[in-house]
């Protein structure tokens, strides 16, 4: 028989880790399940000032009241939120690195881009989708039309002398316009900007001529007489302003929402996940979360984990043919 023996430090070191292996566990599950005890930093894939950097200011805002920490907003915008978006993916998955889920990273940018830098069904945590809203079709207040069928007549006539911009390539604004060249057979340019912030601007400045937008944006400039309201892109009215009609009722099937949730990357242990989770639904009852997504015209949703990803995945499949029928892409 063959003895082994060690040096003493060895055997040691072996002894050790044996008796540390269960309090770096224990220490683990201790930290996961008083989560959080430090500031979170949560990534809004747009600029400050745009429809979804609000909605989630005001997520982070309940989410602060709920657990006493910090939930601190960092904006990394870039490609229709693909940027910010591999941030995430990037990140450690201790809890402390959470950001946006949107249509555009994690539904459109599948379809859209040739390569992106991770994949939206592997690389992300999805923990809840939080909101939907419609985007509303705007224009420069002096726009020469005042109705749908007004509009397409003239962007008919005039071929490529009429611009939209958009929040960024892969966007659900972007996607929204091209949807609408499509059907409505017309040529417009598209503009596209880091974000909606820099884009309104331009429209109150005139150097666009229209948008589609998620309908906090549009609704606020529209009520302030600074820019014109035509049509909502969901299949029925938006109960924020039910004197707008729907695009359906010109051009029959057009129907397409922007959502909005909170992720994290791959791997957050799911103790940490449910807990998440229950604090997000808590939120999303608060009175005050209510108020404040009425003024922006944005509907609550709450979904488990499951049917989080399961959501993101119907939409990518939905949105991919729209997408490739516009002939929308980015190489």
């Amino acid at each position: 028989m063959i003895k082994l023996i060690l040096p003493r430090r060895r055997a040691l070191a072996l002894a050790g880790g044996t008796l540390a292996a269960p309090m770096i566990a224990s220490g683990i599950a201790r930290a996961q399940s008083d989560w959080p005890n430090r500031p979170v930093k949560y990534i809004v894939v747009f600029p400050a000032g745009g429809p979804t950097d609000t909605l989630s200011r005001i997520v982070c805002n309940e989410l602060e009241k709920l657990t006493g920490q910090q939930f601190v907003i960092e904006n990394k915008s870039g490609s229709g939120g693909v940027v910010g978006a591999d941030a995430i993916a990037k990140s450690a998955p201790d809890g402390y690195t959470l950001g946006l889920y949107t249509i555009a990273a994690h539904a459109i940018a599948p379809t859209l881009y040739a390569k992106l830098p991770f994949d939206a069904a592997k690389d992300f945590t999805g923990i809840s989708i939080l909101w939907e809203v419609p985007n509303m079709l705007m224009t420069r207040i002096d726009f020469p039309a005042n109705t749908v069928p007004e509009m397409i007549a003239l962007l008919k006539a005039n071929p490529g002398k009429f611009s939209f911009a958009s929040s960024g390539p892969g966007t659900s604004p972007q996607i929204t316009g091209e949807l609408f060249k499509s059907m409505a057979g017309v040529n417009i340019l598209h503009v596209p900007y880091r974000g909606s912030a820099p884009a309104h601007q331009d429209i109150l400045a005139g150097q666009v001529d229209m948008m589609f937008d998620n309908i906090p944006g549009p609704l606020g400039l529209m009520r302030g007489g600074k820019v014109k309201g035509f049509a909502v892109t969901s299949a029925k009215r938006h109960p924020s302003v039910p004197e707008i009609p729907t695009m359906a009722e010109f051009l029959p099937g057009f129907d397409i929402v922007s959502w909005g949730g909170t992720c994290g990357p791959a791997g957050l242990p799911p103790a940490m996940v449910e807990k998440l989770s229950a604090l997000l639904k808590t939120a999303l009852e608060s009175p005050a979360l209510k108020e404040a997504f009425d003024k922006q015209g944005a509907e609550r949703i709450w979904l488990s984990p499951a049917d989080t990803a399961k959501y993101r995945a119907d939409n990518e499949a939905r949105l991919a043919p729209v997408i490739k029928a516009s002939g929308a892409k980015v190489e």
